[in-house]
């Protein structure tokens, strides 16, 4: 890539997608779109084909069109696997057809078995049943990967596919009803902080382990990948540790100032116990993380708190 690549960001305005395009707008790229802030309807494979051939696209970052926590995984089960595998059935079909020169297809750690070994290595896909509450998710991510690769094998397009442990960062999803678990913990502990609420109820036992990883580490690894990666193999892409729930709300609740009770309600789904992945592989190629959790929270925080305080 170079800055007169023309260059797609698939999403649905989620940390993903406003990460990567906001990072290619502030390094001066001058042919950045974004399915959504360009209204394109992703749905439709014509219009797909279209806008991928009038805008001469290049490379194409293709994220879901739908996600979130359990929470909405359970409430939007159809949505979730029926948008997904049609938009990403029109986006690789159509880039394929368009030229494209590279695509980068993300999948999730929840494409992965509900039990398997830790750390999850790429072999493991497929491995085992998977976690019930974002199976219909799981699916559709499951589906994209081996698109991916089987149009790499037939057609010899240029696919790369990475499974990010859960991104979050400035820009998350705050929405407890839709968030992933650090946007509605943020969310959570800062309305309690400020109403001078006594306790933040944490959805389930509280210890379910997971990794996450800062947006800005993300787009770094995205544009190693994109410019280094060309193996079939899809590629893990995470910082290699994790914390519990409670250690994470606990983390949070410091860095927000929050000096009430956390109580766990364990008539909540926990969802897989555990989801750390291997990085090895990303590693031994030479790409690290660079932020820490707890500053990665710390920057989170106070990206939501001063945009509420600009809100009033």
């Amino acid at each position: 890539m170079n800055h007169n690549s023309a260059i797609l960001v698939v999403g649905h305005d989620d940390i993903i997608d406003n990460s990567l395009f906001n990072y290619f707008k502030a390094h001066n790229f001058k042919k950045v779109y974004s399915s959504f802030r360009a209204g394109l309807d992703v749905l439709n494979q014509g219009a797909v084909r279209s806008f991928l051939k009038s805008k001469r696209i290049d490379y194409v970052f293709l994220s879901s069109t739908r996600s979130g926590g359990i929470a909405a995984n359970q409430k939007y089960a159809a949505e979730f696997i029926y948008s997904n595998l049609e938009s990403q059935n029109n986006i690789i079909h159509a880039s394929y057809q368009s030229n494209v020169k590279k695509l980068m297809y993300f999948a999730g750690s929840c494409a992965y078995p509900k039990e398997t070994p830790q750390p999850i290595k790429e072999k493991y896909l497929l491995t085992g049943p998977l976690e019930s509450t974002s199976e219909p998710y799981s699916v559709a991510k499951i589906a994209g990967i081996k698109l991916c690769q089987a149009y790499k094998r037939q057609y010899g397009f240029n696919t790369v596919v990475a499974v990010p442990s859960t991104i979050y960062g400035p820009g998350s999803d705050v929405d407890i009803t839709t968030a992933h678990v650090i946007g509605a913990l943020i969310g959570k502990f800062h309305e309690a902080k400020s109403r001078n609420k006594n306790e933040v109820v944490v959805w389930g036992s509280g210890k379910p382990r997971r990794e996450f990883l800062y947006a800005d580490d993300f787009v770094d690894a995205c544009l190693f990948l994109m410019n280094t990666y060309e193996d079939a193999e899809m590629i893990n892409v995470g910082c290699g540790f994790d914390v519990s729930i409670k250690e994470l709300a606990e983390m949070i609740a410091e860095v927000s100032g929050f000096k009430g009770k956390i109580v766990f309600d364990r008539t909540k789904p926990d969802g897989t116990m555990r989801k750390l992945m291997d990085n090895s592989r990303i590693k031994r190629l030479g790409w690290r993380p660079k932020i820490g959790l707890k500053e990665g929270i710390k920057k989170t925080y106070d990206w939501y708190a001063q945009t509420k305080e600009s809100k009033r």
